[in-house]
């Protein structure tokens, strides 16, 4: 298994975010998290990914621990040392593409790999066009982020990540920042990266999407996992009320 997260807990001052959150993801598997608004959906990604920290539970990456709660409560993640080598496990695609600004698209996707990684130069920019091929966007190379449509700067961004080789891909909304037009070119790349079997986490409001491309579907409501499960299965025959009226309103 690549990522597991047991009993997941997270609060901000007295408002409890996350409530005892248990999930795992096999190599190979396409998980969709779905659910409304402050249900806790990217502050679990966040945590997965070490933006934040949590404050119960167990964080493991390919069966090797980050972070427990020891015998006093108390949550210990490893030395950042380590946690270095567990950051080298995935790439994170946030909503608003976060490249930089100063950069052009090729040195988005080569400063990483060189800079952290310690890969050549000719070697991390031979994997820079290659991605960018994959995307599309090869002509892109030298332009920077503002002269590219946020299509393509979201497309910038999943190739950035990708650069890194990971293990497991997040997506934190990754289409919301976008108009339908765009949309449709971003979700395209990632349904050819689950055909590809890439492991990823999407966080997502694309309801449609969500079923054709995952192997599960998670629903969180309230800071808790209502349902999960068969897309299909949540999809059309879902077990839980809650789950039913969250999907009401999608099919209006």
């Amino acid at each position: 298994m690549i990522l597991e997260m047991k009993n997941i807990e997270k609060h901000f001052d007295d408002l409890e975010i996350l409530k005892g959150i248990s999930m795992g993801v096999d190599s190979g598997e396409v998980v969709s998290i779905i659910g409304p608004s402050g249900s806790g959906k990217s502050t679990l990604l966040r945590c997965a990914t070490f933006l934040e920290t949590i404050d119960g539970g167990e964080i493991l990456y390919m069966g090797k621990e980050a972070a427990h709660t020891d015998a006093n409560g108390k949550v210990v993640y490893v030395h950042h040392k380590e946690l270095r080598e567990f950051r080298s496990y995935y790439g994170l695609v946030f909503q608003q593409f976060n490249l930089f600004p100063h950069y052009n698209v090729l040195q988005n996707l080569t400063d990483a790999p060189i800079e952290v990684q310690h890969r050549s130069k000719d070697e991390a920019e031979e994997t820079a066009m290659e991605l960018l091929r994959k995307m599309g966007i090869e002509d892109k190379a030298k332009a920077y982020p503002y002269q590219l449509s946020g299509g393509q700067q979201q497309r910038v961004a999943i190739a950035r990540a990708l650069a890194m080789k990971p293990e497991i891909l997040f997506f934190d909304e990754p289409t919301s920042a976008l108009d339908p037009e765009l949309t449709g070119e971003v979700l395209k790349v990632i349904r050819q990266l689950a055909d590809e079997k890439m492991t990823m986490v999407v966080v997502t409001h694309e309801m449609a999407f969500a079923k054709a491309v995952s192997n599960r579907v998670i629903f969180m409501a309230g800071g808790v996992i209502v349902e999960q499960g068969d897309p299909a299965q949540v999809f059309d025959d879902p077990k839980e009320e809650r789950t039913k009226q969250f999907l009401r309103v999608f099919e209006r």
